[in-house]
């Protein structure tokens, strides 16, 4: 299937609501994006708001991908960091690939869209995620030319008893 990605698109009622839709079913098919399933597109509203308001402050950039149809299938936000020590690097957060379309080269397009729109801005010399651990996403990502650079034991609570490591990710983009 062929996904166009986009850079800072207008964040319209369409594109807001496709999120919300992708986010929720991510979630729901076990997808590590910080929600436990089941949930609703109206349950990823307060970390929606989250992400819109930084984009309206210019404190993060948005990364879609959408299909032939136009549906939203595939996101990324890049945060832009404020400590004056760090802005040469970006946080990765909320990467999300329709489950219809996982394994088919879409999360690696969407990553290496990543690291293209993050080095078409100014200084940025690297890139810096988080994985949950126990779920594959730490191969995935190490296939996109990733290394692991930390690890914070069972830092994340799934449920009771049910604790994952927090996995620090970094690509260099010097």
């Amino acid at each position: 299937m062929s996904v166009r990605f986009e850079l800072d698109p207008a964040v319209t009622p369409e594109v807001r609501d496709g999120i919300r839709a992708l986010w929720a079913d991510v979630a729901n098919a076990g997808g590590a994006v910080g929600l436990v399933p089941p949930v609703t597109p109206e349950d990823v509203r307060p970390d929606l708001v989250r992400h819109l308001l930084a984009l309206t402050e210019g404190r993060e950039r948005l990364l879609i991908g959408r299909d032939a149809g136009g549906r939203v299938v595939a996101t990324a936000f890049l945060t832009l960091n404020w400590h004056r020590m760090s802005t040469h690097w970006l946080w990765v957060y909320t990467v999300m690939v329709h489950p219809d379309l996982q394994g088919r080269g879409v999360g690696r397009a969407l990553m290496a869209a990543v690291a293209d729109a993050a080095r078409g801005i100014d200084d940025i010399i690297g890139l810096r995620l988080t994985c949950r651990g126990g779920t594959g996403l730490r191969r995935f990502y190490e296939s996109c030319g990733y290394q692991e650079i930390g690890r914070a034991p069972r830092a994340i609570k799934l449920a009771d008893g049910d604790f994952r490591d927090d996995v620090t990710m970094w690509l260099d983009l010097a």
